[in-house]
């Protein structure tokens, strides 16, 4: 992978390198999105996908 949290365009984003990404302390919702605004058991990014049907296209590279 990448060190810019993208393999290419075909790969998931790794939300572990955006500066929008942050843990939180709910054990149900562990990971959020500051962008979004949103708490998720799993990736932020991958929430999006399935709520879009698009890529997250709010990434920057911590």
């Amino acid at each position: 992978m990448k060190s810019d949290g993208i393999n290419n365009k075909t790969d998931k984003i790794n939300c572990m390198h955006c500066k929008y990404f942050s843990i939180t302390w709910d054990p149900k919702h562990p990971r959020s999105c500051k962008l979004y605004g949103f708490k998720s058991s799993g990736m932020p990014s991958d929430t999006v996908y399935k709520s879009s049907g698009a890529p997250c296209d709010g990434f920057i590279k911590k």
